[in-house]
C-alpha cells in the first residue's frame, strides 16, 4: 500500500568532484536516480518528487559556525586549491573545489525541505538519498562531509518542540550526529557499525552513552569486522527495535549508508542488501513521520541497488528482483556486470563470525544493563 512520501533529488547533486582518486563519487547519485526511475518508483499515487533548494545560512547557523560557513564560500569561489586544516579543509579526506559550498547548501537543502514536509503532514515519509553527511562538526569538515545536515534538521524538529529518534547503519560511527545531541534526551541517537579500534572515526564504543540529561540517549553497537546480516539483526532486534518503541519518538531520522555491505571497498563487515531493505521495512512497520537520508557507499552499483530497495519500502512499492535491462547497459559500460537488484545470501567464516558475535554479545549485555534503568531494555 503506497502512501504519500517524497523522494528529493537535483540534477545539481552530481555537478561536482571530489577528485578523480577520492573514493567518494557523487556520480552514484545519478545512477541511483536513474535506476529508480526505470523501476518506475517516481511515478504517483502518493509520491512526490521534490527539487532541493538552497539551505539558507541562517538554518545552517542552528549547528554550524559563521567562521567556518564563511570559510567554506571563502574556499569554494577560489578557482585554486586552498586548504586549512582548522577546518578540516584541503586535505585528502575533505577536499575544496570550485563550488563546494553551494553544492553543499543544496544537498543540506534538500533535507530541510523534506523535514518540513514531513512536520507539516504534507508527506508521511521522505528520502533525500544525498544527504546523511553524519561526520561534519560545528566547525570542521570530517569523514567527506562539510556540512552536517542531519543535526540542522534535527534541530529544527526539536525547536518545534518534537522528540526526535535517530538510526544510523552507516558502517562508520555517526559521530557528528552523536556530538551534537550528547547532552539531550530530545534526541536518542542510535549508530550501528563497524568498531573505531582501527576504524574511522576511531569513536562509537558501547561505553558511549551521552552526558548529563543526555545520559542513556546516545547508544553505540560496534560490530568486529566480518559481521554479517545474522549479527546485524540480532542487534537491531535487541536494542534497536526495544528502544524506539520505548522511546517514542516524534518523527524518526534515519541515515542508509551502505557500506555495510561485504563488497564495498573501504570497509570490512560482511552484510548484503537484505539488511538495507529489512531495516527499511523494519522502521516503516513503527508508523512514524519518517525522514531518511543517505550516507556512505563507494561501489556505486552497491549504493544504487540499495537506496533503490530503500525507497521501494517507503513508497510502499514491489520492487522486481531482476534489473531493467538499460540499466544493465549502464553499469557494464561502467565495468559492472550485475543482473540482480539483490545480493545473494551470505556468511561469514565461522571463525569470523563467532569473534564478531562474542564481541557483540558483550556490547548488547553492557548495554541492557546500562539503559534498562533509562528505557527499561531487557535483553533478549
Amino acid at each position: 500500500m503506497s502512501e504519500r512520501c517524497a523522494f528529493v533529488y537535483s540534477s545539481r547533486f552530481d555537478d561536482v568532484s571530489y577528485g578523480d582518486d577520492h573514493p567518494f563519487k557523487v556520480a552514484r547519485y545519478r545512477l541511483a536516480y536513474e535506476l529508480i526511475r526505470e523501476l518506475e518508483l517516481l511515478a504517483p499515487p502518493g509520491v512526490t518528487v521534490v527539487e532541493s533548494p538552497l539551505a539558507d545560512e541562517a538554518e545552517l547557523l542552528r549547528f554550524h559556525r559563521a567562521d567556518y560557513l564563511e570559510k567554506l564560500r571563502e574556499f569554494s569561489l577560489d578557482p585554486d586549491p586552498r586548504a586549512d586544516f582548522r577546518y578540516g579543509l584541503g586535505d585528502i579526506e575533505n577536499p575544496v573545489f570550485p563550488g563546494l559550498y553551494a553544492w553543499a547548501r543544496t544537498v543540506c537543502g534538500g533535507t530541510l525541505e523534506a523535514t518540513r514536509r514531513l512536520a507539516t503532514g504534507e508527506v508521511r515519509s521522505a528520502f533525500n538519498m544525498a544527504g546523511g553527511w553524519h561526520h561534519a562538526h560545528a566547525a570542521k569538515a570530517s569523514g567527506f562531509s562539510y556540512l552536517n545536515d542531519a543535526v540542522v534538521a534535527i534541530q529544527w524538529l526539536v525547536q518545534q518542540g518534537l522528540r526526535v529518534a535517530y538510526v544510523d547503519i552507516d558502517a562508520h560511527h555517526g559521530d557528528g550526529v552523536q556530538e551534537a545531541f550528547y547532552d539531550s534526551s530530545q534526541v536518542l541517537t542510535i549508530s550501528l557499525h563497524e568498531t573505531g579500534d582501527d576504524f574511522f572515526p576511531h569513536t562509537g564504543y558501547s561505553r558511549e552513552l551521552g552526558h548529563g540529561p543526555g545520559y542513556g540517549y546516545a547508544v553505540n553497537i560496534p560490530f568486529l569486522r566480518h559481521a554479517d546480516d545474522r549479527l546485524f539483526r540480532r542487534a537491531f532486534d535487541a536494542v534497536v527495535m526495544p528502544l524506539l518503541k520505548s522511546y517514542r519518538p516524534d518523527v524518526l531520522v534515519s541515515q542508509f549508508g551502505v557500506d555495510s555491505l561485504r563488497t564495498d571497498p573501504l570497509t570490512r563487515l560482511e552484510m548484503t542488501t537484505a539488511v538495507i531493505e529489512d531495516t527499511a521495512r523494519t522502521l516503516r512497520s513503527l508508523g512514524l513521520p519518517w525522514l531518511a537520508l543517505g550516507g556512505g557507499g563507494y561501489d556505486k552499483v552497491n549504493v544504487a541497488c540499495s537506496w533503490a530497495l530503500v525507497w521501494g519500502v517507503m513508497s510502499g512499492r514491489a520492487v522486481p528482483d531482476t534489473l531493467p535491462p538499460h540499466f544493465r547497459a549502464r553499469i557494464a559500460a561502467l565495468g559492472a556486470e550485475r543482473k540482480k537488484l539483490r545480493d545473494d545470501e551470505h556468511f561469514a567464516r565461522p571463525d569470523d563470525f563467532s569473534r564478531a558475535q562474542e564481541a557483540l554479545e558483550s556490547n548488547l549485555a553492557f548495554l541492557s544493563a546500562h539503559l534498562s534503568p533509562i528505557h527499561r531494555l531487557a535483553l533478549r
